[in-house]
């Protein structure tokens, strides 16, 4: 048993610090550390963020275009290209008039509104 500074007993924990702490500094002495040691990087450092500057630039290029195209051909929450919420209100048109919830003349009244909306008589 060995007294630390304090006064407490220890087992022997001095003694491996004093021991631990010797290998550390002579195994340092020893090995020159070779990260600082070998040839200077130079200008190539640049190289390492002008590398992943690009690579973000490239991913945000590519990301930003299929989002435009997506876009400009009407993908969304409501269908497929520009007509696709009217088509999609002519089949619920004709369905009620299949179902009888409407008449022939509000059915064709109906259809006249939503394609004159539209645009096109397509």
């Amino acid at each position: 048993m060995v007294r630390d500074g304090r006064g407490h007993l220890t087992k022997g924990k001095p003694i491996m610090l004093a021991l631990l702490t010797t290998a550390t500094a002579a195994t340092t002495a020893a090995v020159p550390c070779v990260a600082w040691a070998g040839p200077p990087f130079g200008f190539w450092w640049i190289l390492i963020p002008i590398f992943w500057i690009a690579l973000f630039a490239l991913i945000f290029t590519f990301a930003g275009r299929r989002w435009r195209r997506a876009a400009r051909a009407g993908y969304g929450p409501y269908g497929y290209g520009p007509a696709a919420a009217t088509r999609s209100a002519e089949q619920t048109l004709a369905q009620r008039y299949a179902n009888g919830d409407i008449t022939e003349q509000e059915y064709r009244a109906r259809l006249e509104v939503l394609r004159a909306n539209r645009g096109d008589t397509a």
